[in-house]
This record gives C-alpha cells, structure tokens and sequence, in this order.
C-alpha cells in the first residue's frame, strides 16, 4: 500500500484546516513522534474531527503493526 513509503515519523506537525493561512489556534492539532519507539509515519485529516493515521512497522519486523506511540497536543474543549 501507500503506507509501505513512510521512511519516518512525524515531527510537531501540525494538522490544519485546507485552505487555512495563518497561525495554528487552539484546536489544530500537533502530533509528534519525534522520540525513541515513536511510530507514527504520516496524518491525513479526514474531516474536522476524524484523521487517518498511518503508523510505521516495527524496525525489527516489518510485518507487525501492534503498538502504536506519538503524541498529541493543542487540543480543545470537548475536541
């Protein structure tokens, strides 16, 4: 698929809105995984609240996808 190209993680990105210019508010949200056993290879947004995550394999077994470890801030009220 798609996801096989994900060469790293993702580093304080910050999802915003198509067609938004300007400084991230409150409510856009940053995902890092910048961080030893980080995972997460890429952020789609899907709708306002709904993305698509894509995580990476594990180094050592490309076949396995259990675990998963980024984070997430900027987060609003009831978000």
């Amino acid at each position: 698929g798609s996801d096989d190209i994900i060469a790293g993680n993702v580093s304080k990105y910050i999802v915003l809105p198509a067609g938004y210019c300007g400084q991230p508010k409150k409510g856009h949200l940053i995902f890092d995984a910048c961080f030893e056993s980080g995972n997460l290879g890429r952020v789609d947004q899907v709708t306002e609240f709904e993305y698509d995550l894509f995580i990476r394999p594990d180094t050592c077994n490309p076949r396995f996808r259990v675990w998963f470890n980024f984070t997430v801030e900027n987060v609003k009220e009831s978000q």
